[in-house]
């Protein structure tokens, strides 16, 4: 668990060690870094950039997309998600807002357990917003009313002010630099219920932090924490998270306590 935590994955010494552990491997990671260098050069930021990845991953497999090898791995990580907030309260009278929803791996559930109208999602890809409609469709969800919202960016300036109990985001900022967390964590405090808290996955490191092909980035759990409390939010990691069989980690922002208590 440490050398994991700790390792470098963009240092050249660990791409050469899995390299040859993984020759296989070698030719799929040259043409997705071809890919990513082009699509990087036409677009203007990092949002535009990861748009433009989700369209060609969508286009493959909406599973692919989302990062699920096929359609029980998609149920299994939306049912641990599902069930984590369930065991941290979520209720069906919550309004919920899910950050990067895709295509409903673990919106499905949570919009069956929601009041209609309860549950909005956004996602940066319209072409992954497809998909969640099909999953809408083929669990009959249709009458449970749900919100899916395409967005250009994270400041979510055209949804109202303190409606969201629960705001959830799986797997968006393991793809985010900075600066694009920087702009989330900015917003979000608006858009928080008085109670409400906000959690969000991460790649977790205790070593340096880097990036692989800009699509995933590894953070220390402090760099996040601060980037929070810039923002006048309190973050703590969910200890809990850490047992499930899931690489990447968890953290829970909410408003700091009236008068420190």
């Amino acid at each position: 668990m440490t050398e994991r935590l700790s390792r470098n994955r963009a240092s050249i010494a660990h791409r050469l060690r899995y390299a040859a552990r993984n020759p296989d491997r070698i030719a799929p990671y040259a043409r997705r870094l071809a890919r990513d260098t082009w699509l990087r050069l036409r677009a203007r930021d990092h949002v535009a950039y990861y748009r433009a990845v989700m369209r060609s991953d969508a286009a493959r497999s909406p599973y692919g997309a989302v990062g699920t090898a096929d359609h029980d791995h998609w149920l299994a990580i939306g049912r641990l998600q599902f069930d984590y907030l369930l065991s941290h309260g979520l209720k069906p009278s919550h309004r919920m807002l899910e950050i990067g929803c895709g295509n409903l791996r673990a919106g499905h559930l949570f919009i069956g357990h929601l009041e209609p109208g309860h549950y909005y999602g956004v996602d940066i890809s319209p072409d992954i917003l497809f998909a969640a409609q099909e999953t809408v469709t083929r669990n009959g969800l249709q009458d449970r009313l749900p919100h899916l919202t395409p967005v250009r960016d994270l400041r979510l300036a055209f949804l109202p002010e303190g409606h969201f109990d629960v705001i959830h985001a799986h797997s968006v900022f393991s793809h985010s630099p900075p600066e694009v967390i920087d702009e989330c964590l900015a917003h979000v405090d608006r858009l928080l219920a008085p109670d409400g808290f906000f959690d969000f996955t991460f790649n977790r490191t205790t070593g340096r932090e880097h990036h692989v092909l800009r699509e995933d980035f590894y953070y220390r759990t402090e760099s996040l924490t601060a980037l929070a409390e810039k923002h006048g939010l309190t973050a703590r990691l969910m200890d809990d998270w850490e047992k499930n069989p899931h690489k990447q980690s968890k953290l829970r922002v909410t408003r700091p306590a009236p008068n420190g208590g």
